[in-house]
Order: C-alpha cells, then sequence, then structure tokens
C-alpha cells in the first residue's frame, strides 16, 4: 500500500511538473504574439535548457529572425540543433536551410540535403520543396530530375503552391516517361508516408 501511495504521489507531482511547463510555454507563445519577445524568451530559455524540443525551435526562431534580441544564426544553429536531434519537423527544416544558405554554420549541402530529407520524412511541405530543389540544382545529391520532380509533385499535392512552378521548370526538362516515372514515385511515397522515398 505505501509503494502505491509513493507511486501515485510522484505521478501527481510529474503532471503537475507536465502542466507547469505545458502553461509556461503557451504563455510564452501568447507573450511572443504580442511582441513580447522579452516575456518569451524569460520563459522559453529555461524549457529549453531542460531538453522541451518546442521551446529550442521557438528560440531558434527568435534567433535567427532577431525578434527582441540580437541576431544571431549560430546560437539558431544550436537551439535547432538541439529540438532537430529530437525530431522537430520544423527545426530540421530550419537547419536544412542554415546549412544550404551558410547561415551560422559553414554551408554544406550534404548536410542540407540531410535534413531537409528528415524533415521531408515528417510531411513538411517546404523541406519536400527544397529536397526537390537540391535534386534539380545537384545540391548535396547528385542532379536528378525524377526525384526533383517527385518531391516537387509532393509538396504541390501537400498544398505548397511555390512547388507547382518548380515541378512545372523540372517537367520541361523531362521526357514523358520520366515524368510518369517521377508521378509513380511521388504517389508511392505519399502512400508510404514519405518514408524510403529516395
Amino acid at each position: 500500500m505505501r509503494n502505491l501511495i509513493k507511486t501515485f504521489i510522484v505521478m501527481l507531482m510529474l503532471s503537475v511538473s507536465h502542466a507547469a511547463i505545458a502553461g509556461d510555454f503557451e504563455d510564452g507563445v501568447a507573450a511572443a504574439h504580442k511582441g513580447d519577445f522579452a516575456t518569451a524568451l524569460r520563459l522559453w530559455t529555461p524549457l529549453a535548457e531542460q531538453g522541451n524540443a518546442s521551446a529550442q525551435y521557438n528560440l531558434g526562431l527568435m534567433y535567427a529572425n532577431g525578434d527582441g534580441l540580437t541576431q544571431d544564426y549560430k546560437t539558431a544553429v544550436k537551439w535547432h540543433t538541439l529540438a532537430a536531434e529530437q525530431g522537430d519537423a520544423e527545426a530540421q527544416f530550419n537547419l536544412g536551410v542554415s546549412y544550404a544558405k551558410g547561415q551560422g554554420v559553414a554551408q554544406d549541402h550534404n548536410i542540407a540535403v540531410k535534413w531537409y530529407t528528415l524533415a521531408a520524412e515528417q510531411g513538411n511541405a517546404e523541406a519536400q520543396l527544397n529536397l526537390g530543389l537540391m535534386y534539380a540544382a545537384g545540391q548535396g545529391v547528385a542532379l536528378d530530375n525524377v526525384k526533383a520532380h517527385m518531391w516537387s509533385s509532393i509538396a504541390a499535392i501537400r498544398g505548397f503552391s511555390d512547388a507547382i512552378e518548380v515541378r512545372e521548370l523540372v517537367g520541361k526538362k523531362m521526357i514523358p516517361a520520366q515524368i510518369a516515372q517521377a508521378q509513380e514515385a511521388a504517389s508511392l511515397c505519399i502512400k508510404q508516408n514519405f518514408k524510403n522515398c529516395d
């Protein structure tokens, strides 16, 4: 009976702790939406330091955009890396952008493709489009119009309108059989929930 009471107390403490963390995070979101970045920074920093991926991602955005503090791409990459390593698709996408542009890190298209791929496999349409662009340009991967068309088609199907233009431009460089191959690959990729698409 004593162990059962101990377990209940620990579970109660954990649920109160999780509620407080969620409350602080949401209060930070509300503050950021109002433009009160100092409050968002104050609320999110301890959460991010404790490993909260959402807080880490949002701090990364604040540093990348210079919201309420000096713009610092290097610190943005630090926070986005921590969130991305926990599987946050938005952070993975932003890391892809950082590596593609060389913001806060040395430009490295291979690493950009890695992060874009991880985000794309989670359904991030912007990452899917950027991955298509990387294949179209042969940056970090071999130039491959079929994969470029496939990823831009997936992003277009998922509602990312910029992808339509990319898909059409890539399609102009392809023969009908290649376009059919890309469309079939896109369909299969979507059916597989964006896994093993390459």
